[in-house]
């Protein structure tokens, strides 16, 4: 379990049995928030089933046989693209689960609210609440280690259920106590009410995500990779002699795409292959720790043009 992929199996496991519960439960006491704490666990599992898949072929793609499986061979650029899809999706299906439960509570506010059992609503929380918060701070100390943004979104999930929860036990022991005082006709509206307070807090969380995930699909710069780039590059233009240089960086989930075309003077001495190489792999280390999650194009040319917006490796 100190893997990426052992952590979500873990988390797929928990969150279905989650899910499992809180409808079961939902149903028995009456309580649409308990429904809604059911579905959204449910539609959580089902995108960590797809963040695992794409985990799996991450990985495969970047491991030393990879050029021998069958996907690799029609996928030749990897699937880091697979990341940021997930991410946005998966954000934007929880947000879209919140918005949906939010009208419904809100409905049911206007038409006087809803009775429910208490009792078997007190036990579901608690039950839940234990096992949320376990999974969360699991989530949260594994992630420490691996770095891995499917974990952190999901450790991000437990704790936004984990929330949901505590908000829930709280209404119902209040609920349980005021029955037969002078507050029990608040009862029907504690239901739909704490529904909807958990849902306003709940829809703007995974924004964050969906952004990133857009940014990553849309290839937006990074700006802090591009200053390092542009600075190694930088460095290297002036110890060579090299014209200039052309810097395409991108982030795509968990890859790192780089592309460096130098400019070299025309007049400039022939040089064997292995002298280009050997510059290349001095770029390289000054960029960072070579991982399998870099994509990293050196290229050198004494025409300008190739190096403007083509994405052509030249030696």
């Amino acid at each position: 379990m100190q893997t990426e992929q052992g952590v979500l199996r873990l988390s797929i496991t928990a969150t279905f049995l989650v899910a499992a519960i809180g409808i079961v439960f939902g149903l028995l006491s009456g309580s649409y928030a308990i429904v809604f704490d059911g579905v959204y666990a449910l539609t959580d599992a089902i995108m960590t089933v797809l963040a695992l898949l794409v985990a799996r072929l991450i990985a495969s793609s970047t491991s030393e046989d990879a050029e021998s499986t069958w996907l690799v061979k029609h996928f030749t650029m990897g699937f880091w693209h697979l990341e940021p899809m997930v991410l946005g999706l998966n954000g934007i299906m929880l947000t879209g689960a919140a918005l949906y439960a939010f009208i419904n509570a809100v409905g049911s506010i206007v038409h006087g609210g809803r009775t429910l059992d208490f009792d078997n609503a007190i036990a579901y929380a608690a039950i839940t609440l234990a096992m949320t918060t376990t999974m969360a701070v699991y989530a949260y100390r594994a992630n420490r280690r691996i770095g891995s943004d499917f974990v952190a979104l999901d450790a991000k999930s437990w704790v936004m259920s984990s929330a949901m929860t505590a908000a829930l036990l709280v209404a119902f022991v209040f609920g349980l106590f005021i029955q037969g005082t002078s507050l029990q006709w608040l009862s029907p509206y504690i239901d739909p009410v704490v529904l909807a307070v958990i849902c306003v807090v709940i829809i703007p969380i995974p924004l964050g995500t969906i952004r990133q995930a857009l940014a990553d699909i849309l290839l937006v710069t990074p700006a802090d990779l591009k200053a390092h780039v542009d600075g190694v590059a930088q460095d290297f233009v002036e110890r060579y002699g090299f014209l200039s240089y052309r810097a395409y960086v991108a982030r795509v989930g968990r890859g790192r795409q780089i592309e460096l075309y130098f400019i070299v003077p025309h007049d400039r001495p022939a040089a064997r292959l292995e002298e280009w190489d050997r510059i290349r792999d001095e770029v390289s280390a000054a960029l960072g720790p070579d991982s399998p999650d870099r994509w990293l194009t050196i290229a050198f040319t004494t025409d300008p043009e190739w190096a403007d917006g083509v994405s052509v490796a030249a030696a």
